[in-house]
């Protein structure tokens, strides 16, 4: 991915998050134009603990708390390098962090 497409997006992330996401934290879409799905992937893998490996089905169920299609929204975290994967097991690879 290109971090300086995530950086740009995320200029704009208190926006996007109100316009996508709803009082309950679910979506009420998945963001089509990319550099909104960045803001919103990058949400996403805040819930991913760095270095902690999950199975496919903890991955699901962190996806189904923000959309019924948790397929599509894992497999737009790996082609969007937030998370990585390998032999059945995923992992955080990037996105954002608060240092605060």
């Amino acid at each position: 991915m290109d971090r300086p497409a995530l950086a740009d997006a995320l200029a704009h992330r208190e926006t996007v998050l109100r316009a996508f996401i709803g009082a309950d934290g679910r979506l009420s879409s998945i963001p089509t134009r990319l550099t909104k799905r960045l803001v919103i992937l990058d949400h996403i893998a805040q819930s991913f603990e760095p270095g902690v490996r999950y199975s496919e089905a903890e991955v699901n169920a962190i996806m189904h708390r923000f959309h019924a299609d948790h397929a599509a929204l894992r497999r737009h975290l790996v082609e969007n390098e937030f998370l990585e994967r390998d032999a059945g097991l995923y992992w955080r690879a990037g996105g954002s962090t608060d240092l605060t």
